[in-house]
């Protein structure tokens, strides 16, 4: 039994080849030909795939920043009778977000309204911060029988190279999903799930050492990004990412900023972070993201990007809603050492020092190459 959820071991678990094996498997064991799934954006760039190679359609649904919140209105229009599954991160890659348990009971309510399934990704699961508990979809009232779970060994062991994972799912589902798994992959490393038995019997000692460890790099970090400008941003509720806007200074809405901006602190600090945009889909194709900033303060009219910000990139308004946000993220991942991490504020310290305030971009480089000094954050 897991996180409220007691199964059989012989006809409800598949052993894959890592997490995003154990996800392709089940979205091609359960979905087809004009069959909908519902994606929480950003997402995970992993599963549109998969749903588009089993001939689906992925139905992408906007969390709302900072706090990445779910409109609940918006989420239930994604859903209708093409609707066989929604995907849910918890806690969430790229932005940190651990849903609550009144959120996921608001999911696991439009699942059954609509008898669909549920498909999680719950990795991140033992990472999770400031006294949270994991909670899984698949423990609410009529959902184990629709919950496929996928997790791994990977994060939570550091063990990403052994392509440990697995799929819970009720034992048709699980059945169909072992026939994919074996046309894949046949099998997962046989000595590694050897390990995985040892590792997976660890006391509770191992799991609060490893919450409290990321918690001291994700404190270190957050504070890392306050001190280098970067102001608006989620302070990790889970995972090992803080999903962080681009400091208001930063031209608005540019793309290839965004990239160049990625792409300067690698040359200029020997610092490697992601692109969100990666993470987000046209507006045109997801619910509840709009391309227009609004005033929310006052009459909620949409504002052109010139009255959004003075001549010193400060804000205008003080309660001010930026909906065209999606090329203004970068994902920071904190899982390293502290000493790399130290390195790498000292970095971007000293990168900072030479980059001109009014464009961003770096007044001079200095002569040692990149490769000489990474602290890589992806």
């Amino acid at each position: 039994m897991s996180h409220g959820v007691r199964v059989d071991a012989a006809t409800q678990i598949t052993i894959c080849c890592g997490q995003s094996e154990a996800m392709a498997a089940t979205v091609f064991a359960v979905v087809e030909e004009g069959d909908e799934v519902v994606l929480l954006d950003p997402v995970y760039e992993t599963y549109q795939s998969c749903i588009i190679l089993a001939g689906g359609t992925p139905r992408y649904v906007s969390l709302n920043p900072p706090h990445w919140s779910l409109d609940f209105e918006n989420l239930e229009s994604a859903f209708g009778s093409k609707t066989k599954a929604i995907i849910i991160n918890s806690p969430h890659n790229p932005t940190g977000k651990a849903f609550s348990t009144s959120e996921l009971a608001k999911i696991a309510t439009l699942c059954c309204k609509y008898d669909c399934l549920a498909i999680t990704d719950e990795v991140y699961e033992h990472i999770i911060f400031d006294g949270r508990e994991h909670v899984s979809i698949a423990s609410f009232p009529g959902m184990q029988q629709r919950t496929i779970v996928t997790s791994s060994l990977s994060k939570t062991f550091s063990v990403t190279g052994w392509r440990i994972g697995w799929a819970v799912a009720p034992a048709t589902i699980s059945a169909a999903i072992g026939n994919i798994h074996v046309k894949m992959t046949d099998s997962a490393p046989a000595p590694f799930q050897e390990a995985a038995l040892v590792a997976l019997q660890s006391t509770t000692n191992f799991f609060t050492q490893l919450k409290q460890e990321y918690e001291e790099r994700r404190d270190y970090v957050c504070e890392m990004l306050l001190q280098a400008g970067f102001s608006n941003f989620l302070k990790p509720e889970g995972s090992f990412f803080v999903f962080a806007e681009l400091p208001k200074a930063c031209p608005l809405n540019d793309s290839v900023f965004q990239v160049d901006y990625v792409a300067e602190l690698i040359q200029g600090a020997g610092v490697a972070v992601v692109p969100g945009r990666g993470f987000f889909h046209q507006a045109a194709d997801t619910v509840g993201q709009s391309t227009q900033f609004k005033d929310q303060s006052n009459t909620g009219e949409e504002l052109s990007a010139e009255e959004v910000y003075d001549s010193n990139g400060a804000t205008k308004f003080g309660e001010l809603c930026i909906q065209n946000y999606t090329t203004r993220y970068i994902r920071v991942a904190f899982c390293k050492d502290m000493a790399t991490l130290r390195a790498a504020k000292t970095a971007i310290q000293k990168h900072l020092a030479l980059v001109d305030p009014d464009t961003g971009h770096k007044q001079h480089y200095s002569s040692q190459c990149s490769l000489d000094r990474p602290h890589f954050f992806t």
